[in-house]
């Protein structure tokens, strides 16, 4: 072990005896009291040394026997500590590319906050080179997600979506106004290529109906704002046949939607929502089979930076499904309009009339109505943790 107090942490003293690691309320900790020894040896641990070392040079600076050792425990207990060394032999293989590794620094130092045990930062972006995501639509929202997810090191991002790309599909970090007539698959997986780190995704002759077998996800990002709105759920029985976990996320009019993350057989899917909008509105299927009926004729509205920051979150939930976390879409829609883009959620409960069969395995547990809505996004609370001896923290 190589033990580094997190770099991502900015620290500071808050008095002579007491150190503060971080600034945010979600991740700052306080800790102390530290004397001056203690205080000094904390700057040898930078990932350089390894703890024979480290116990040396603390003898060598006046701290007792077992002091290093007790020290680097609770630090590691307290999620403030990091391994240089760790994260097993995929993390040793991620290493050795240091091209990558530099590009994806930013991403290991924020993975850093999330992973408590050392060496799990690494770890979990070694996994994600070895995942496979599959995105479905070319337009503003689906290419920037992909394109996002590719450069956080996911492995292999597929993009899908027939015809051509329009000058309306062009986007900042997704086509380029060079690809105009291009076949939109094409143009896509270029902006994926482009925004990988590593090796690009693997050539891929698969067809749409395949089995979806080695898919991690798969992202439905519709250039058609009436079918993230109102998704409609045959375009997702595969999904739900092969129990692969899908995630809803594009513009409706002036409305950014992201989710619900479905996970087949555990949360209300497509089918479910649908089958809820009627309970509650008995001329929903009326309205939506007039919406679905005939050829868009018009350009649909799609906001650029609205679209970017349904991209953004989408992606950013995305990868905390990947990295082995529940995100706050799980069964859940998050909508925000313009102008005040305010974030707001919606639960989607299972329906025992669909044939997800959801509810069922659920045995019709309590969850929240669908017409319930929670009031903000927000952001981890703080929280507190109690240290061994004399040592405490809080935020």
């Amino acid at each position: 072990m190589h033990p580094i107090v997190k770099p991502a942490l900015r620290r500071g003293w808050r008095d002579l005896n007491t150190v503060q690691f971080g600034m945010t309320p979600a991740h700052a900790m306080v800790l102390g009291p530290v004397d001056t020894a203690t205080g000094s040896f904390l700057e040898l641990l930078d990932g350089t040394r390894g703890m024979p070392l480290l116990r040396e040079q603390g003898r060598e600076m006046g701290l007792p026997d077992g002091h290093v050792d007790g020290l680097v425990d609770r630090l590691a207990g307290s999620g403030l500590l990091d391994d240089t060394t760790g994260g097993g032999p995929a993390a040793d293989a991620l290493r050795e590319r240091k091209e990558v590794m530099e590009r994806l620094r930013p991403d290991l130092a924020s993975l850093s906050l999330l992973s408590r045990e050392p060496g799990g930062a690494v770890e979990r972006l070694a996994a994600r080179r070895h995942l496979r995501v599959r995105v479905r639509g070319a337009g503003r929202v689906g290419v920037l997600l992909a394109a996002l997810l590719a450069g956080a090191g996911v492995g292999e991002v597929e993009v899908r979506d027939p015809g051509r790309v329009e000058p309306w599909d062009v986007a900042p970090g997704g086509l380029p106004v060079e690809s105009i007539g291009e076949r939109r698959e094409d143009a896509a997986r270029r902006a994926v290529r482009r925004a990988a780190p590593d090796r690009p995704p693997r050539a891929s002759a698969r067809d749409e109906g395949e089995e979806t077998r080695g898919l991690s996800l798969v992202i439905l990002a519709p250039r058609d704002g009436l079918a993230v709105h109102a998704p409609d759920p045959v375009s997702a029985e595969g999904l739900i046949i092969s129990g692969t976990p899908h995630l809803y996320a594009g513009v409706a009019e002036a409305t950014g939607v992201v989710g619900p993350l479905v996970l087949p057989g555990d949360t209300g899917c497509a089918g479910c929502l649908d089958q809820r909008r009627a309970d509650m509105d008995p001329t929903w299927p009326r309205l939506v089979a007039q919406w679905r009926s005939g050829r868009q004729r018009r350009v649909a509205a799609c906001d650029l930076a609205l679209s970017a920051v349904v991209a953004g979150l989408a992606a950013s939930h995305a990868l905390t499904f990947l990295d082995g976390d529940p995100p706050a879409c799980t069964g859940v829609r998050w909508e925000a309009s313009l102008p005040g883009c305010e974030w707001r959620s919606t639960p989607v409960r299972s329906h025992p009339a669909c044939s997800c069969g959801t509810a069922t395995k659920t045995n019709g547990g309590r969850t929240p109505e669908d017409g319930e809505a929670h009031a903000t996004m927000s952001g981890r609370q703080p929280h507190a943790a109690q240290l061994a001896g004399t040592w405490r923290a809080h935020v």
